[in-house]
């Protein structure tokens, strides 16, 4: 199967310190797979620059068809809306938005229809089990239900890749084991690939391969 995304000879600097080290590796169609390393040892640059945050000193960072390092920003924030997605440690969902109007939101960015986003909320909703929640704020929701949220608004959009950083770090552990589940089982639903930022071996079960960053650069 032919990658979804290509990343080949990724180098990134700040002042005199390199980060990235001539990274390379891809990702297909429906993957799952880990990425791991020291606090240190590149883990964020390399999200950043593969998620188009960020701009590599060098390398290439393709998406489909889509260099990320050679488009313009207009293409690129079309891109970030629509074909790759974060679910992030801390929710990051809007206060002021309900669970409903959180997953809703990429899809109001993007201009959809607004029949199709009412569509692709309530099946997301069912899918998170969170129909009984969907007008509650996230200061109403208990951690799990704020990650679930979280999980359905990467989705809604129908991305191509989920970039995943440490998704269960602030849940416990009973929480964090149903959060990974319902990953694993949305991301094979959709076909959807998944790259997922750990520092937990427990997470890693759902993926289908590790990567392990150190110092810049990929270790066996």
């Amino acid at each position: 199967m032919s990658p979804i995304l290509y990343v080949q000879s990724l180098r990134k600097s700040y002042g005199a310190r390199e980060v990235l080290r001539g990274v390379s590796f891809s990702l297909s169609k429906g993957e799952r797979v880990a990425l791991m390393g020291p606090s240190g040892s590149g883990k964020s640059t390399l999200l950043n620059c593969i998620g188009g945050i960020d701009r590599p000193d060098s390398g290439s960072v393709i998406l489909e068809d889509a260099d990320l390092t050679e488009i313009d920003a207009t293409t690129l924030d079309r891109i970030r809306r629509s074909r790759l997605t974060h679910i992030f440690q801390f929710f990051h969902l809007l206060p002021t938005l309900s669970a409903r109007e959180n997953i809703a939101f990429p899809l109001q960015l993007m201009k959809t229809n607004p029949k199709e986003v009412e569509e692709r909320v309530s099946d997301l909703l069912t899918r998170i089990q969170l129909e009984h929640r969907a007008d509650a704020f996230p200061s109403e929701l208990s951690g799990g239900e704020m990650q679930r949220v979280a999980i359905a608004r990467a989705l809604s959009p129908r991305p191509a890749i989920i970039y995943a950083d440490e998704p269960t770090g602030n849940l416990d552990s009973k929480t964090g084991a149903t959060i990974l589940d319902l990953i694993e089982g949305l991301c094979d639903e959709t076909e959807t690939t998944l790259l997922l930022v750990t520092h937990s071996q427990e997470a890693t079960r759902i993926c289908r391969r590790t990567l392990h960053l150190l110092d810049g650069q990929f270790v066996n």
